[in-house]
């Protein structure tokens, strides 16, 4: 509907020009929106304010010229002014309900496109180091940018989900440190604890699984546990395969999968952290001072310079992330999103900034990131803070275990991802309309129980004779319905171009507002036919679209709740 109102508006438009009321060359975006309010019709442009300077004309003398050249359409019932110059456009009802064929008869695919063409796109999210188990900001991120991903599949780009492990550093010889005290059996309240040791229960598990002997099948290795307490690197081996299998598994129970686990350790292996310095000095973009290197990022709007290579020899980690994105350029990805939780803001700078220095093609302002805000978890009103697993934080697993894994999908995606999120616990297992996620689940259910009903009591939906009477769906209820299932496609577009899926956890819950106003006011099990068709087929409709919006969601469409 809103491209057959764009399309007569640009007749319109066109025929102005030849009478000479607005200027040949003016070409405007033309905007048309849905109204918020039903009495000012289905949707509306502001076109005629738009024109009105360019043009030297009244805003609402150029209004009533463009509804007197538009051209007949039986798509609109009628069009009225109103303001200043706002152009309201009434959809006939036939007109409207040809979005319930449109959804039927495309099934999955409705809200699905070609924008992307097939262009390819690297998303990068949760990059976990391989520590501890993931914590509730690493859902999040694996939330949000699941989500992305989907987005981006579903209006057509081919995506690649990656990630990155950082599996060396300071924090990898504080974990075999900390194994392996737990293997000579140490508590961390002992003397020789290590002094940045991880105190986690998990590091238990860690241990005894090494002192067993215990073979690890991680994403691409297999490790067997060495079982001897003085062997370091074999109990860094064994214990960073042991939580990276712990991580995946959690993933896995979360509905997430990756297409590409990168080592950060395969960088100094395959000599890519030492050929970006030496890119670096080649460049003329480096120098030493006080017997470090440092890397001249002001030239490239970062705040400050900064430090690659420490006096001790020891590269900092913003080089090997220079390194690893220079790789993801190399690879093919013109397109790259990082999503990344909100402590990584003071690397975008940086990052960017040695991307630049390198002067290798890679544009500025590459790559994209995302960056998502803390969560608080409560319960009664109270911050929970500690978990069995992890110790001193609330792990995703600790969130699905209590909660389910949609539930905890879809709160952790529902909010702007650079706002901060407060998970109740008690909500996501309430079953009421205050939980969001059981509000729209239970629309989608409520469809189900309403077809079930029909074939119980004799009057199984008729598809053909549906069809036929969709004129018949003329309630402000049903249109209210018709027209938000009409904005899907625009609202899949939309969240996936700017990144945002609590666009599509909105658009659900305010389809879902408008299905169980419909289903209140509206009986669906009349005695006439071709009505009572009408109705089922909207409802088949709503909950076909339900289901696509959940899937972009990364969570379930029960048909009983």
């Amino acid at each position: 509907m809103k491209e057959t109102i764009v399309a007569l508006l640009e007749d319109a438009l066109d025929s102005l020009k030849q009478q000479g009321i607005v200027p040949a060359d003016l070409a405007p975006t033309i905007k048309v929106d849905p109204t918020r309010d039903k009495s000012h019709g289905d949707y509306a442009t502001n076109l005629a304010l738009m024109l009105a300077k360019p043009a030297g004309r009244k805003p609402r003398d150029l209004a009533e010229a463009l509804v007197v050249a538009l051209p007949a359409s039986d798509a609109v019932q009628k069009v009225e002014i109103a303001g200043p110059g706002f152009v309201n456009f009434f959809a006939a009802t036939d007109a409207a309900a040809q979005v319930i064929r449109q959804v039927l008869d495309s099934g999955d695919a409705f809200g699905r496109s070609l924008t992307g063409q097939g262009r390819k796109v690297q998303v990068e999210f949760v990059s976990a180091n391989p520590t501890g188990p993931l914590h509730v900001g690493h859902g999040r991120g694996a939330a949000i940018g699941d989500c992305i991903c989907r987005l981006l599949e579903a209006t057509g780009f081919d995506v690649t989900r990656e990630f990155y492990y950082n599996d060396a550093g300071a924090q990898i010889s504080n974990l075999a440190l900390s194994v392996q005290a737990r293997v000579q059996g140490l508590d961390p309240d002992d003397d020789g604890w290590p002094a940045d040791g991880y105190r986690g229960g998990y590091i238990i598990d860690v241990a005894n699984a090494y002192l067993a002997g215990e073979t690890v099948h991680a994403d691409d290795r297999h490790v067997t546990a060495k079982a001897d307490p003085d062997d370091l690197e074999a109990i860094q081996e064994f214990a960073v395969a042991y939580l990276r299998r712990e991580q995946d598994l959690d993933l896995k129970t979360f509905g997430v999968h990756f297409d590409v686990y990168f080592l950060e350790s395969s960088l100094y292996q395959d000599g890519k952290v030492e050929a970006t310095v030496e890119r670096l000095i080649d460049k003329g973009h480096t120098y030493e001072q006080d017997g470090a290197l440092w890397l001249r990022t002001t030239d490239f709007g970062d705040d400050k310079d900064r430090v690659m290579r420490k006096s001790d020899g020891q590269y900092t980690y913003f080089l090997p992330d220079v390194a690893y994105h220079l790789d993801k350029w190399q690879r093919g990805f013109e397109t790259v999103i990082n999503e990344q939780g909100a402590d990584h803001h003071s690397t975008v700078t940086r990052v960017r900034a040695g991307l630049q220095a390198l002067e290798a093609g890679i544009p500025a302002g590459w790559p994209d990131y995302v960056l998502h805000q803390m969560v608080m978890v409560t319960r009664s009103g109270v911050e929970v803070k500690l978990s069995k697993r992890a110790g001193s934080y609330v792990t995703v697993r600790d969130l699905i275990d209590e909660v389910g894994r949609d539930a905890t999908r879809f709160f952790l995606a529902a909010r702007r991802a650079d706002s901060q999120l407060t998970f109740d616990i008690d909500l996501a297992r309430s079953q009421s309309n205050d939980n969001p996620v059981y509000y729209v689940q239970y629309a989608h259910a409520r469809v189900c129980s309403m077809l079930r009903r029909a074939e119980a009591d004799g009057m199984p939906f008729d598809h053909g004779l549906a069809m036929q009477s969709l004129g018949l769906l003329e309630e402000d209820q049903e249109k209210a319905v018709m027209n938000r299932l009409a904005r899907f496609p625009e609202a899949v577009e939309h969240a996936a171009a700017s990144r945002e899926p609590q666009q599509i956890a909105q658009y659900l819950l305010d389809l879902a507002a408008e299905f169980h106003t419909c289903y209140n006011a509206v009986k669906v099990m009349v005695e006439d036919d071709a009505r009572r068709n009408a109705r089922l087929a909207l409802g088949l409709a709503t909950r076909q679209v339900l289901r696509n919006g959940l899937d972009l969601m990364g969570v379930g469409a029960p048909e009983e709740m």
